[in-house]
């Protein structure tokens, strides 16, 4: 048996997979993961990982959070208004807009730019026949986030990102006309409809951001975690992702991206600590996130870079930004914890792109 062959053994046989390099940042992001080298269990040396009795007890850490506002989908629910449009064809009259056209047919006018394959700047002329699309449009109001519409309609908001074609950066204008794909049947009243929702990762990163004005300008990030913006205010997001990426912790990495061995995915990577490790921001950018909707990964913290980078910090113990926040490559924004389904002190980190996760090993420093 080669050297290779013995490495991918000694893998299969050991419950820890990986050291992380707690090095220097590096110029650029490597294409490959860490060599087999880093491959080698060596078991931690400053500190013990208890597990729980049942890795699906309830969370016995408390998350430890700045005293905040709710979020926007909390602070900003949505009643339900949405219109039934039927299809039909709309001769266009001088002086008319797509804008004007979808105020008078009800439908969204995204929709009805798709329907008849307009490309930006959506321009249409008097005489011209519109196909106006069947459908259910939800009429999008001050301060409503994508998360709060698809609560109050009872169904998952990356169905209503594909319904309506939503790119990079999600954010909705007030005024504008959102489809609302078939909500689930039997589900009638808004206590149903909420209960039937579940929030996770993709819906915090492109669906928690309020809708703005056509004339609003987004607010700008804040220098610190003393000032509180109102959760209902959009904040303006980096465009450009500045630097490469950088470990958030130094530890043992314990979780792989992908299938895992029960066929459960995992969309990040998991790494082992201690209890309050600083966990320090991979990039520069702004807080999006900072709380603990999502049980299963406790305190949790997410941050925007530009270019449709995110990344997220999971089972945190004490949470040190707030939403809004700018934050700049290897400040720390939490302390580690085992908080959420955690088994034991570890940090959840996720790096997405878009709504899609994307392996951290392929886009983080090597050893």
């Amino acid at each position: 048996m080669g050297v290779a062959g013995r490495i991918v053994g000694l893998m299969a046989a050991l419950p820890v997979c990986a050291c992380i390099p707690g090095g220097g940042e590096r110029p650029a992001p490597p294409t490959t993961p860490p060599s087999d080298l880093a491959l080698r269990y060596d078991p931690p040396r400053d500190a013990t990982l208890p597990r729980r009795a049942a890795p699906n007890a309830a969370p016995e850490a408390a998350v430890v959070s700045l005293p905040s506002t709710p979020p926007a989908w909390q602070a900003r629910p949505v009643v339900a208004n949405a219109r039934a449009v039927a299809a039909s064809s709309y001769t266009v009259r001088p002086g008319d807009t797509l804008r004007a056209v979808a105020e008078r047919s009800g439908a969204g006018s995204e929709a009805i730019a798709r329907a008849n394959a307009l490309p930006p700047p959506y321009t249409i002329r008097a005489g011209q026949r519109l196909e106006i699309p069947a459908g259910r449009y939800h009429l999008v109001r001050v301060g409503e986030t994508g998360i709060a519409i698809a609560r109050a309609y009872g169904i998952d908001w990356s169905r209503i990102v594909s319904a309506n074609d939503l790119r990079e950066p999600y954010v909705l204008r007030v005024g504008m006309r959102v489809l609302i794909p078939g909500s689930t049947p039997g589900r009638t009243s808004m206590e149903e409809r909420a209960s039937a929702f579940r929030l996770d990762v993709g819906d915090l990163v492109t669906g928690s951001s309020p809708a703005i004005a056509v004339t609003q300008r987004p607010a700008k990030a804040i220098a610190s975690a003393r000032r509180v913006l109102p959760a209902t205010m959009p904040v303006a997001e980096p465009a450009r992702l500045s630097g490469a990426f950088v470990w958030p912790v130094r530890g043992k990495l314990v979780g792989r991206f992908g299938p895992g061995a029960s066929g459960q995915k995992n969309n990040g990577i998991k790494i082992a600590v201690p209890l309050d490790t600083p966990i320090k921001a991979a990039a520069d950018g702004i807080v999006a996130y900072a709380g603990e909707e999502i049980a299963a990964l406790g305190g949790l913290v997410i941050l925007k870079h530009g270019d449709g980078w995110a990344t997220v910090y999971g089972h945190a113990s004490k949470l040190l930004v707030r939403r809004g926040q700018a934050v700049k490559r290897g400040q720390t924004i939490a302390q580690s914890g085992e908080t959420g389904f955690a088994e034991h002190p570890e940090v959840h980190f996720e790096m997405r792109k878009g709504r899609n996760p994307v392996n951290p090993l392929l886009q983080l420093p090597g050893v």
